[in-house]
């Protein structure tokens, strides 16, 4: 009798959690919510507010194809495609914050003023002058594009490890970019490469940093300013003409996620983590050498990964309460009596 109670609990459980949505969709689904409520209070103001929801609308529909297939077809990897589907999201959410900031006047002058005031000068215009040589800049263009294998590597690394591991990883480097995201969706900061070229270069010298109010909601064009050929510089250039807007600058999301996953590899897989500090170095330094950032940016994304990354775990074991395994999957382990594989990496992330 005791046994059948007990199958009989774990199947409520395991039905329970089935139901119960994956950490990383519930963030997902939160800042589509806040975007789509952006863009109902900004309909008249916005370019193509309708294309904006219907690109919600199909988000959060595919969210709950895939948790339905999971639902109809319960395995690892229909619940991996659930993991998964957020992430590929990546990639669309970055350029979207521009249709959202663009709506406020430009803040550029404050950054490009603190650099001035706090280094006597311009560091992104002066470090590739001191610097100036092909081998140089094809190091830092190549150190400015590892940041997109150092993001792939760091999440799928863990799977090799742990399933638990591995959502853990996904939910905490995809809620620190929305973090990031939901700043830039109200502090319009376009960066040296777009604000120097508007206001020109003798501005620029003269140390004059003026307001450039709704300008980059018209120009969002992204001049090439010269300098040293390669094929490091063509990859940068090939990712930026296909999503790079004048948005997302302070603070710095490849110093901030690039410092969390790095965090990360530290926490669970040192064997990376040591092949990647000349990459992280070489990131955190190119995103000045290429125009990407003010320098004040680079430090804004120091200390924004030092609270977002502790906060992004707290949320993680919030969230995780309803999840499949906290439910279903320890329970039949507890009766089970199984070893508690992968805990140690689980519980040190």
């Amino acid at each position: 009798m005791n046994l059948k109670n007990e199958l009989y609990d774990a199947w409520k459980l395991d039905e329970q959690a089935k139901r119960q949505l994956l950490p990383i969709e519930q963030v997902t689904i939160a800042y589509t919510l806040l975007t789509l409520v952006l863009i109902l209070i900004f309909w008249g103001d916005m370019f193509h507010p309708g294309t904006l929801l219907l690109q919600r609308i199909l988000i959060l529909s595919g969210i709950g194809a895939f948790y339905l297939l999971h639902r109809r077809l319960p395995s690892e990897g229909t619940r991996f495609l659930r993991n998964l589907f957020p992430l590929t999201l990546l990639g669309f959410w970055y350029p979207d914050t521009f249709e959202f900031c663009q709506l406020f006047s430009n803040k550029d002058f404050l950054f490009a003023d603190a650099d001035n005031a706090l280094f006597d000068c311009q560091p992104s215009l002066e470090f590739p002058h001191m610097l100036d040589s092909k081998a140089w800049s094809e190091l830092f263009h190549m150190g400015y594009f590892s940041y997109y294998p150092m993001i792939a590597v760091t999440i799928v690394a863990p799977l090799f490890r742990s399933r638990r591991l591995f959502e853990k990883t996904a939910f905490i480097v995809m809620a620190s970019f929305f973090l990031y995201y939901g700043i830039y969706l109200f502090l319009p900061v376009a960066g040296p490469q777009f604000y120097f070229q508007a206001v020109g270069a003798d501005q620029v010298a003269a140390g004059h940093f003026p307001m450039l109010g709704d300008y980059f909601r018209t120009h969002t064009e992204l001049i090439n300013t010269g300098g040293h050929e390669g094929f490091f510089r063509s990859l940068v250039e090939f990712t930026q003409e296909g999503g790079e807007r004048p948005t997302a600058a302070f603070p710095s999301s490849h110093v901030g996620i690039s410092t969390i996953l790095m965090v990360l590899l530290y926490r669970h897989n040192r064997r990376i983590f040591y092949t990647f500090i000349p990459f992280f170095v070489l990131l955190c330094c190119s995103t000045v050498y290429i125009q990407a950032h003010y320098l004040v940016d680079v430090f804004g994304g120091f200390a924004s990964a030092a609270l977002f990354y502790p906060f992004t775990r707290w949320l993680y074991s919030q969230l995780h309460v309803k999840s499949y395994h906290n439910h279903g999957h320890n329970h039949r382990r507890h009766h089970r009596n199984y070893p508690p594989h992968g805990g140690k990496y689980f519980t040190s992330l």
